[in-house]
């Protein structure tokens, strides 16, 4: 009996398992594909470090312009909006018809969306997003 209901419990993880096993191989095989098909040339200009579209001389203390941070915080403000859509979309068109869930939850949504909306007006109105 508890070797039976152990093999039920465990039997759920076979996809897991299968999804994990699947990235393992997609990571190996790009390494492996990646050394044996990219270039092979090496160089003094191939082999220079490259950060952010600036040549990397002089001293790692130079200073940057405030936009780049806010445009990435603006970016990742964003990006969390859509990962909140994606559990609210699914659970909302199973929403009985009946009760007043429906309007709670889409009233709720439309508060997050709107903040974000206002968050960006107000940067654009700043210029935050002009590159002068």
């Amino acid at each position: 009996m508890l070797t039976l209901l152990a093999q039920e419990s465990f039997s759920h993880y076979g996809a897991v398992a299968v999804l994990i096993m699947m990235a393992v191989i997609f990571a190996v095989a790009n390494l492996i594909l990646t050394h044996l098909l990219g270039p092979q040339k090496q160089g003094k200009i191939k082999g220079m470090t490259y950060e952010s579209g600036m040549n990397p001389v002089g001293s790692a203390r130079r200073r940057f312009n405030v936009r780049f941070y806010i445009v990435a915080m603006s970016f990742l403000v964003f990006d969390v909006e859509i990962v909140f859509l994606y559990p609210w979309a699914t659970v909302f068109p199973s929403l009985s018809e009946h009760s007043d869930l429906p309007i709670v939850f889409l009233g709720r949504m439309l508060f997050f969306v709107l903040t974000t909306v206002i968050a960006f007006v107000y940067a654009w109105r700043k210029g935050v997003f002009r590159y002068d």
